[in-house]
């Protein structure tokens, strides 16, 4: 099949084991049960990818990076980001497979508590409960040292106040994760912790934000007015600062990656399966220059990203934590570029079959941007690239 030869399988005996080549079949098939069709139908009921999410997580694939004594399976990061991308590639992205497992599953599962981990990695991993995840903010933008969400103690409890946006699926998900800040007694500075916030938390507010974005998963602004919350909603240590913060945004931006590039894998296998036999004149356009050239160049593209993504997540999975980060940035740019160009030239290579509902296309001329602005803007990872992997200053 055509879509087949564009997802790159070749060569990839040397860069994934037999376990990981398995799992990228056994996920591809799954989601090919369901396929484009499916997520587009759910998408413009309104409704969400249930069954699929289901079903994936009761093949263990949801939790395939969640620790084993908690119903996971064991794997890392590397082995969750075959998962997203394998259902991406065949037009059933999941977003939520960032949101929980990927940031949520492993903030806990690295720095919550015993009970933490036995009162939600089960639930993470088998489908049954989602956490959504909450950083974002009106004012601050990518900039998380100006967060104002606080934490305050008052008695055995915590009390939170601020606002979040661009929030995905608060209203699926069994509780939030929310970043706030916490003042040091020591010097006043304010650092940032996280909190399990549950949906009906009393004070803690939703609403949705209409967006041009077209996906099941809604974004919401969230506002919390004095939660109060136990003792033991805040996870991991209190003095442990920007270390737990970015142990959940460094698989954040690889699974962002991931899921570019299954996106963008889709793209071209539909272009590729249409120039091969679309015909206008005695051969199909695939054969002109004019077509064949673009798709080339977007699946070479994406199968360099597609590398730079698996060396970030096999850092992270690694504890190389200061090296996932900047690979981790580079391989979101990466994808989010490479995707962004894969669907542009998918959509042209169609003509106007690019933009109709049969082809499944035109929804992703929209979809494709978010990897370049979420969760950090292309600028921001330039900005990291030149300050932090060149040396060059800094001008803010």
């Amino acid at each position: 099949m055509t879509t087949e030869r564009c997802a790159g399988h070749t060569g990839t005996a040397l860069l994934e084991t037999g376990e990981q080549r398995a799992l990228r079949a056994a996920v591809a098939a799954l989601g090919g049960r369901y396929g484009r069709e499916y997520f587009e139908r759910v998408r413009r009921a309104g409704g969400q990818t249930d069954e699929l999410w289901r079903e994936a997580g009761k093949l263990g694939y949801l939790g395939v990076s969640l620790p084993e004594e908690y119903g996971g399976g064991g794997g890392g990061i590397t082995e969750l980001s075959i998962v997203l991308e394998e259902l991406g590639a065949v037009g059933c992205p999941l977003l939520m497979l960032i949101v929980t497992p990927a940031i949520t599953g492993t903030v806990i599962a690295r720095f919550g508590t015993g009970e933490q981990k036995r009162a939600w990695l089960p639930g993470l991993a088998d489908g049954s409960r989602k956490m959504a995840f909450g950083i974002t903010e009106p004012d601050a933008g990518s900039n998380s040292h100006r967060i104002t969400t606080t934490a305050r103690r008052d008695g055995g409890d915590w009390v939170l106040n601020g606002r979040k946006v661009f929030v995905s699926g608060v209203d699926i998900a069994d509780a939030t994760l929310i970043v706030g800040r916490t003042e040091d007694a020591r010097t006043g500075r304010l650092k940032p912790c996280l909190f399990i916030v549950p949906r009906d938390a009393p004070g803690f507010s939703r609403s949705v934000i209409e967006m041009e974005l077209s996906a099941p998963e809604k974004q919401f602004e969230l506002v919390l007015d004095d939660v109060r919350l136990p003792a033991d909603a805040l996870v991991g240590d209190e003095d442990a600062g920007l270390l737990q913060l970015f142990a959940g945004l460094n698989p954040e931006r690889i699974m962002t990656a991931a899921f570019a590039l299954g996106m963008g894998r889709f793209a071209v296998g539909r272009a590729v399966d249409y120039a091969r036999t679309r015909q206008v004149w005695k051969e199909p356009i695939g054969a002109h220059q004019a077509i064949a050239h673009p798709l080339a160049e977007a699946h070479v593209e994406i199968e360099l990203a597609r590398l730079m993504t698996r060396k970030a997540a096999l850092l992270y999975d690694a504890g190389d934590d200061a090296g996932a980060g900047e690979a981790a940035n580079m391989a979101k740019y990466a994808a989010a570029e490479a995707c962004a160009k894969a669907v542009d030239r998918a959509v042209h290579t169609l003509g106007g079959n690019g933009l109709t509902s049969e082809y499944g296309l035109g929804s992703l001329v929209t979809a494709s941007r978010v990897a370049r602005i979420a969760p950090v803007s292309r600028e921001m990872v330039l900005n990291f690239v030149s300050h932090q992997t060149l040396g060059l200053p800094r001008s803010y």
